[in-house]
């Protein structure tokens, strides 16, 4: 004679597993968050497919023989990255007025919590950056990577080279002592030494014909805004080519001969 199975309260049964919990996951408040975190993120991809562009940029073939020297460039751009959020902070302090930048810089370096600190990693960033571009130039151009079809990039590649310069050179000013005054009129006047642009150009970093109060505001609002943004896009575009054109293999590897390539595949 079959048991009689008694109907069991809703109140005493227990309560079923999660996901993460049946698929042998974490359990608890580490797995709730681990679940809300995952749907949050395929609430946010239904909406936006982010994930198809993460992996077109990320999920593609690398040649045979990478290595280090193909991080320099991501070396640089977390350079600028440096640059970009030390420089956030410093504008936090800094007043770009020629009575008070040097004070400003002053009570940033010796007074400021980790205000010393912040100001030597923006410091020693600048020449970090300018360091790593010139090996990642020297990189592609030994490697033969500015070739077809990517001499598009290596174009870009240079404006960065120069944007660079010119992040360097408008930052010099902005502590407005006597060794970045005299020294950013020296490379204005070189500048205003080139042809045809030359002395267009220098009248433009000073404001005006002669070295004044206006040219701190414009090196601060040049270094600031116009070349970041600038900067910003051109690292977009290059970004964008290289995850569409791939990286070249070192110029001493051979591709392997079509006879070589059966052999491995029998």
């Amino acid at each position: 004679m079959p048991k009689l199975k008694l109907p069991v309260p809703d109140a005493l049964r227990p309560p079923p597993k999660r996901p993460s919990e049946a698929n042998g996951g974490p359990s608890g408040a580490l797995g709730t968050a681990k679940e809300a975190g995952t749907a949050t993120i395929d609430w946010v991809d239904e909406r936006t497919a982010l994930t198809g562009v993460a992996r077109w940029a990320m999920f593609r073939k690398i040649p045979k023989g990478t290595n280090w020297f193909y991080t320099l460039g991501s070396a640089t751009m977390f350079a600028f990255l440096n640059q970009a959020i030390t420089g956030v902070f410093l504008a936090m302090y800094y007043d770009p007025s020629p009575t008070r930048a040097y004070e400003s810089t002053r009570f940033l370096t010796n007074e400021a919590f980790l205000g010393e600190f912040v100001r030597g990693m923006h410091k020693w960033g600048s020449t970090a950056m300018v360091v790593l571009i010139f090996l990642h130039m020297a990189r592609t151009f030994f490697w033969g990577a500015y070739k077809y079809p990517r001499e598009l990039n290596w174009i870009i590649g240079v404006a960065l080279l120069i944007l660079t310069f010119v992040m360097s050179l408008t930052g010099y000013l902005l502590p407005f002592d006597q060794r970045s005054y005299w020294a950013t009129i020296v490379a204005n006047n070189i500048t205003a030494s080139g042809p045809f642009v030359g002395p267009y150009l220098a009248d433009f970093l000073r404001a005006g014909p002669d070295f004044g109060a206006t040219t701190l505001s414009r090196f601060y609002a040049i270094h600031m805004m116009l070349v970041p943004v600038i900067i910003i896009g051109l690292i977009g575009a290059h970004l964008y080519l290289v995850a569409k054109h791939g990286t070249t293999a070192p110029p001493w590897l051979k591709a392997t001969p079509p006879e070589r390539q059966r052999e491995d595949r029998a």
